[in-house]
């Protein structure tokens, strides 16, 4: 059970659960890198029946069976994936950036530009199971942008096979292929290429550790998303929250894994015996209990005496998801600081959000929501500066930009300016 702590002792000792220097794991997945680099598909064969024990009949999907993947599903579970899809794509087109311009005191115009990038590869956890939310979250935010190739690569399951909702939700969403490949070597594969996989621009979406380490280490060659870590929730319960929802708010983070992050904000000790007991019944009967009770062995639970040291508790974590079960929740937001993900209301759970409300549930974790942010549409965009001066307004800007370059001892930046307004060399 989540192990109680004052508000004082909590703020002292509190450190981020994230993953930590792991230098032993991290030289496994650089020999895997260098690996595919060097032998490419036949290291990606390879590496797949060591570590998911099966041999591919090929490493990329074919296209037919990417176009059966929705009628293989079923019209309900393909509804409920074309509905979540519709969802995102709407949250998405409120976020697409805007270019811009404006004109300067001196007549200079200065502005951005934003570009979709060409081409992007998204991972997708698999193996032993299916994840047709992370498909949406990563596939759709990229093509709403305008990205023109989405590459995608997650685990075979033990049949050698993807499956069939995870095919149904790439095809949905318009990814342009699908590859039988997982873990660190599939991260290297998108960064560097090989026969088969063609190298990208940037690699999104969510995996354990050893793709985390990879998307660190191929950091440079291509861009990424974020370094996920462990999975983490932060539920401020009101004195009037429902001690059962708060326990199967909790619960529905913990069955990720025995790393997941729990944290209850309470203002009683009442309210905490209350959600212990609620935790033991829902726990009787839930399929990944036993991954629940180690991730609530090492959680907290915070008593607080009112709500500035509760917000100030959830700022200290900066959780992947902060719910607040709050009267009036609205309130209180201009005292969230940060989090990746907020839910206002104790009728808004943090699982509406990883599957249908249309936010993204790719988020900061292990509190890098202290200075990182969801995966949006934004993130499958490059953006440019734009400037452009005249004579007339160079010239009244030229001798303050003469003045910085010399400052710095730069002077051919100086000159630059100077050979423009006839005080360099001659032409």
């Amino acid at each position: 059970m989540l192990k109680v702590t004052g508000y004082e002792e909590f703020m002292k000792t509190y450190r981020p659960k994230a993953w930590g220097d792991m230098p032993r794991e991290e030289a496994g997945v650089r020999d895997i890198i260098a690996r595919v680099r060097q032998d490419g598909d036949e290291a990606l064969r390879e590496l797949t029946l060591r570590f998911d024990g099966v041999e591919v009949p090929s490493l990329e999907v074919p296209e037919g069976e990417l176009e059966q993947g929705a009628a293989r599903v079923g019209p309900e579970l393909g509804g409920a994936l074309r509905e979540a899809s519709e969802r995102i794509t709407a949250y998405c087109r409120r976020g697409l950036p805007a270019d811009w311009t404006f004109t300067g005191p001196f007549g200079e115009v200065l502005g951005q530009k934003n570009t979709p990038l060409d081409r992007v590869g998204l991972y997708v956890p698999g193996g032993g199971a299916a994840y047709p939310s992370s498909v949406l979250m990563t596939a759709v935010p990229a093509r709403t942008a305008g990205v023109k190739e989405i590459y995608l690569c997650t685990p075979p399951g033990p049949d050698g096979q993807v499956p069939a909702v995870v095919l149904a939700a790439a095809s949905l969403t318009g990814v342009t292929k699908v590859f039988r490949v997982g873990g660190a070597q599939a991260v290297a594969a998108l960064a560097y290429g090989t026969e088969t996989i063609p190298p990208v621009e940037k690699i999104c979406g969510p995996g354990n550790l050893y793709v985390t380490l990879a998307k660190k280490l191929v950091y440079g060659r291509v861009g990424i998303d974020m370094l996920a870590g462990p999975s983490e929730v932060l539920i401020i319960a009101g004195p009037g929250a429902n001690p059962a929802f708060v326990a199967a708010d909790i619960l529905a983070q913990g069955e990720h894994g025995p790393t997941s992050a729990c944290y209850l904000v309470a203002f009683s000790r009442e309210k905490v015996e209350a959600v212990f007991a609620a935790l033991k019944e829902q726990l009787r009967d839930l399929p990944r209990g036993a991954a629940a009770r180690k991730a609530l062995a090492g959680g907290r639970a915070i008593l607080v005496v009112n709500e500035e040291e509760a917000f100030a508790a959830a700022n200290q974590v900066a959780p992947e998801h902060l719910q607040v079960f709050l009267e009036d929740p609205w309130r209180w937001l201009p005292k969230i600081k940060k989090a990746g993900a907020i839910c206002l209301g104790e009728y808004t759970p943090a699982a509406v959000g990883d599957y249908w409300a249309g936010t993204n549930h790719v988020l900061p974790t292990g509190g890098a929501a202290r200075f990182s942010s969801p995966l949006g549409v934004e993130d499958f965009f490059t953006r440019s500066s734009l400037l452009s001066f005249q004579p007339e307004s160079l010239a009244r800007a030229g001798e303050n930009t003469v003045r910085l370059a010399e400052a710095e001892g730069f002077a051919a930046h100086a000159r630059a300016l100077r050979i423009r307004e006839g005080k360099g060399h001659d032409r």
